[in-house]
């Protein structure tokens, strides 16, 4: 199996690889995250004028027509960069969702701008209640005549606070686990009944709590079929989990090389530590756990948009349980190898274990994906 990239794939890494080098230093992430939204506005626009906002959607739709390698070429520059922009959130969830359930009217009027980086979007989903369980939805939408009312709460919506339009799951009909009666809405983050609550989360992102209280939406506001939005909201956060992958193996790559660079100037006893063998021995064991989560991810990339969603869904568990496994040894490593400059909030080996650990943390830990590929019987069932 041929992993190289195309011309064109490569041309993009060099690309999105010098845009990070040049505007991502810690220092600049550093005065990004102070401002008032937490992200850069500035990269964002430089994000649209490379063209990475458009490339996962279709030509016919504004976009480039990219796939799962571009997003992961995009996701593992940011990974090294500690990139704080909503990329995931509005390109990739929220955007994912239209990209496969939106109307031509609804992808016309949203992609355009979405694509100029005009317009943010953010994934409605999880609840306090449910986990890790995508099926549990206790927002409710009732029918008011052709329209829909929404009542309900959302956390820990990823960019919630910034976004311009949400993407919001509400149940339609039957019980708070039941797979069938989820329905997906496009609604206006400014609409009335809408309130946000804005935090930082532990790694330097931003989340939001969502209320809709009697918020009133049209029918056109739907997205994908009535009542059988399951299958597309795990399609979606398979698709996540994929460049939540890529974004690990890059944070992992950085983390990596700043701690053989830090084991070659740090002299204890008159000499370099790296010149120890046995923090040789664990740097090399730090590269080992790289690349095991490398093929990983390479692996859950091409499986992404598999459309056997059993056989996706076991790509996808295996390559969370690696992934996991690794940032977890990867970044307690560093850390340790550091000594106590690793726990600072002044360097950034840090600030890579906090995201690495929330990485782990979203949309399922590497236990639970090992649970759920116990049940399936394995990676090849």
């Amino acid at each position: 199996m041929d992993f190289d990239l195309s011309e064109e794939q490569a041309l993009l890494k060099q690309s999105v690889d010098r845009l990070v080098a040049d505007h991502y230093g810690f220092e600049r992430r550093k005065s990004y995250a102070a401002s008032p939204e937490g992200w850069s506005r500035e990269m964002w626009r430089r994000y649209a004028e490379l063209g990475l906002l458009g490339l996962p959607f279709a030509e016919r739709d504004g976009g480039f027509g990219g796939g799962p390698v571009e997003t992961m070429i995009v996701m593992e520059a940011m990974g090294r960069a500690l990139a704080l922009e909503p990329y995931l959130a509005s390109v990739v969830l929220a955007g994912g969702v239209l990209r496969l359930a939106g109307s031509d009217a609804q992808r016309s009027a949203i992609v355009p701008p979405l694509v100029a980086g005009e317009t943010i979007l953010a994934f409605a989903h999880a609840e306090r209640q449910a986990r890790y369980d995508l099926a549990d939805v206790a927002t409710r939408a009732r029918r008011d005549g052709t329209d829909f009312v929404l009542e309900g709460e959302k956390s820990l919506v990823l960019h919630g606070d910034s976004a311009d339009r949400l993407v919001v799951s509400a149940r339609l009909a039957g019980e708070r686990r039941d797979p069938a009666g989820i329905a997906l809405f496009l609604v206006d983050a400014k609409a009335k009944g809408v309130s946000r609550r804005p935090y930082p989360t532990q790694d330097g992102l931003r989340a939001a709590e969502i209320s809709l209280a009697s918020v009133a939406v049209g029918a056109d506001s739907m997205l994908g079929e009535p009542g059988a939005a399951l299958p597309l909201i795990e399609r979606v956060v398979d698709e996540a989990i994929a460049a939540l992958a890529a974004e690990a193996v890059g944070a992992m790559t950085a983390l990596t090389d700043m701690t053989v660079e830090y084991l070659k100037t740090r002299r204890q006893f008159g000499v370099a530590i790296g010149s120890f063998q046995a923090l040789q021995h664990r740097a090399a064991d730090m590269l080992i756990a790289l690349e095991q989560a490398r093929s990983m991810t390479l692996f859950a990339t091409m499986m992404a948009t598999e459309p056997d969603a059993a056989e996706r869904r076991r790509a996808i568990s295996a390559a969370k349980v690696q992934l996991g496994r690794s940032a977890r040894f990867v970044a307690q490593q560093a850390t340790q190898l550091h000594g106590g400059i690793g726990m600072t909030m002044e360097y950034q080996a840090g600030h890579y274990m906090k995201r690495l650990t929330m990485i782990d943390l979203t949309f399922g830990d590497a236990d639970h994906h090992l649970r759920t590929l116990a049940r399936a019987g394995g990676l090849f069932a």
